[in-house]
């Protein structure tokens, strides 16, 4: 042990900071020998043959060891560091970023910052990434709340950047329909990065996850927006382009999710649009698909409509019957009503609908309190 914490979680903590996110010669390292003796060989400056490239990469930094303060700072805003060993690393996801095609150029985190209840294996089993421009238009606006209220109901995550335009119209919309999204960020998850979206931050942070490869205290700067994106597209089942101007950093997501063999989509839009351009020479092109409603983009990773993978999560609601998803869907989502009242919104009759409510509450999905019938929490 380290202190309160355990002395594999500090070597990871301080492996986290002692390079410029991605360093692929960190982790060869680390695969080779473990976390612990990484970190000992990187401080002594005593690495095993081979491993050489590894000294020059931590050159600045291994002496520099703040691993109880990263994770103190960690701590005190409920956050937490998931590493290669932990249950919820998403190994598969983020496998293609190794590969040498796209090594050279960003490779695997070592570690990732996660700040919300969401796992990031989940994440990464249903999720599909929203991105665009930060100067949105009022249609590409629009377009997005669409598309990721719509995505969330269908049981996916939204992943996206937490940035003006676009990636905050997509992360306001899920927060708004009680869906998870996920935050990927350019700086440390103890930063509100813009300084104008602290409050929407703290909701992502509530039910979702903020994610950051960059330990805390770490400023935003333009070569990590770049790194970010690449972990925007690895962790998604496919990536939708909403507005886009002719250069800009979604187009540089977008190319990171070609790179990676991930579906990517883009919406047409006006074409007096300059916000649009980059979408219409993608699709033009033929590097996406278009996207216009929810089922297109759903079709992206759920191609067949079916099948486990690429799917979305579960929903409490999937094997009710036809009347029972009637009446389910007849209660509203705050307060109670009467079995009248259900029975007039639902269209059945009230013996119907009493043998309804009486199978959804023994599913745990409906509640009598007082005589009303109203949603179950949870």
């Amino acid at each position: 042990m380290s202190g309160k914490y355990p002395s594999e979680l500090t070597a990871w903590a301080y492996l986290a900071r002692v390079a410029e996110p991605p360093c692929a010669d960190v982790i060869t390292l680390v695969d080779q020998v473990g976390a612990v003796d990484a970190a000992s060989a990187i401080r002594e400056r005593a690495v095993p043959d081979g491993h050489e490239p590894v000294l020059a990469a931590t050159a600045a930094r291994y002496e520099s060891d703040r691993a109880i303060e990263d994770l103190d700072a960690a701590a005190a805003i409920g956050a937490r560091l998931v590493t290669r060993s932990d249950p919820e690393w998403p190994a598969w996801s983020l496998l293609a970023l190794g590969q040498a095609d796209t090594a050279a150029r960003g490779g695997e985190p070592l570690a990732l910052w996660v700040r919300g209840p969401a796992r990031l294996d989940d994440l990464a089993a249903a999720s599909i990434a929203l991105i665009g421009s930060r100067a949105a238009s009022s249609y590409g606006g629009h377009v997005t709340q669409m598309l990721a209220s719509g995505l969330s109901g269908e049981g996916f995550a939204v992943i996206s950047g937490g940035a003006f335009g676009i990636d905050g119209v997509a992360h306001r919309a899920v927060v708004a329909a009680g869906g998870v999204t996920a935050a990927v960020m350019a700086c440390g998850i103890d930063r509100d990065y813009p300084a104008a979206h602290s409050a929407l931050l703290a909701e992502i942070a509530r039910t979702g996850a903020i994610i950051s490869e960059y330990p805390p205290g770490t400023t935003a700067a333009k070569h990590r927006f770049l790194t970010r994106n690449r972990l925007v597209a690895s962790l998604s089942g496919a990536t939708v382009v909403v507005e886009a101007g002719r250069r800009s950093g979604a187009a540089n997501t977008a190319a990171w999710a070609r790179k990676l063999g991930r579906p990517l989509g883009a919406v047409p839009g006006p074409v007096t649009s300059a916000t649009s351009v980059g979408c219409h020479r993608m699709i033009a092109d033929g590097l996406a698909v278009l996207v216009s409603d929810v089922a297109s983009a759903v079709n992206l990773v759920r191609p067949d409509g079916g099948g486990d993978i690429g799917r979305g999560r579960v929903k409490r609601t999937d094997g009710l019957s036809a009347e029972q998803l009637r009446v389910h869907d007849a209660i509203p989502g705050r307060g109670g009503v009467g079995i009248q009242e259900i029975a007039f919104a639902a269209g059945l009759e009230v013996p119907v609908v009493r043998a309804a409510l009486a199978r959804l509450d023994i599913d745990g999905l409906v509640e009598n309190v007082g005589g009303q019938w109203r949603l179950a929490s949870g």
